[in-house]
Order: C-alpha cells, then structure tokens, then sequence
C-alpha cells in the first residue's frame, strides 16, 4: 500500500475548502483517509494554510508521497524544507537555524511584495488625480467652446420693437 499525502475537496458548489489528508494512492479522491493533517482555504486573501508539522513530519518520514499541491503547501510552511534537512542528517541546532534563515527571507519577501503594492497604488493613484485633471480641463474647453455660440446666437435674435 503506497500512501499520498494529498487533498480532499469539502465545501459547497464553487465554495471549496480542502482537507489535507494522508489516503491510500488507489483511493478515490473524497474516500476514506488514513489521517487528517491540516486544512486548506483558497477563497481567504491571504489563502489559508493550516497544517499539524508533527503528523506531517512523521508521514514523510514513513515514505508518503505528497501530490504536487499538497507539496507546494508544504513548502509555504516550511516543512518540506525542515523534513529535508532532517533527512539529510544534520543535527538540530543546524536545522532551527536554516529555518529562521528561511523564515526571515520570507518576512522580506512579504515586506517587498507591500511595498511594491504600494508603489503600485501611488502611481494608480496620481495617474487617476491626472486623468481628474485632464477632464476637468476638458470640460472647461467646451464650456469656454459653448459660450461664445450661446452668445453669438442671442446676438442673432432680432429685436422686438414696440
């Protein structure tokens, strides 16, 4: 029996909410699972990602495979990460290191990416003070374009004489 650690779709029509769950590979994909690891919400901004490391850890090291999602999700949190360095042999202190290390960079990543939106809604925001700009000229244009019809129109009515 090969085990995958992969999801498991709950939630309503266009609504989904995934369960991330450790199920025999010839299992359909909402049957019955071994072990429930952790939830999934994509409909959240941010996506949320709630995984137990414990069970996580212990299913990778009993030879689970996870599907390509489950191990993108895996990697957001850093448990593929520390399960490799496990792996790999190194000792503890080495391993809490590294994932501070990965922790910080992904702390500056965040930072960048708000920072960056908001370079994005300063340059939104002055392109739309611009265009306010641009229509208010362009209204002022036709108004001045208006008035001398108007007026050349009112000097064009004949006067009545009593």
């Amino acid at each position: 029996m090969s085990v995958k650690l992969r999801l498991t779709r709950l939630g309503r029509k266009k609504l989904p909410y995934y369960r991330i769950v450790a199920i025999d590979s010839k299992t359909r994909r909402d049957g019955k699972y071994l072990e429930k690891l952790g939830h999934y919400n994509p409909l959240t901004s941010p996506a949320e990602i709630v995984v137990d490391k414990e069970k996580a850890m212990k299913w990778l090291d009993l030879g689970a495979i996870p599907s390509d999602t489950v191990k993108s999700l895996l990697k957001k949190k850093g448990i593929i990460l520390e399960w490799d360095l496990k792996k790999r042999g190194l000792e503890p202190e080495k391993i809490a290191l590294e994932l501070q290390k990965w922790q910080d960079l992904q702390l500056e990543r965040v930072k960048r990416l708000e920072a960056m939106k908001a370079m994005e809604q300063r340059k939104t925001g002055k392109k739309e003070t611009e265009k306010a700009k641009e229509e208010k000229a362009a209204e002022i244009v036709v108004e001045q374009v208006a008035e001398p019809e108007v007026q050349a129109a009112d000097d064009a009515t004949p006067a009545v004489s009593e």
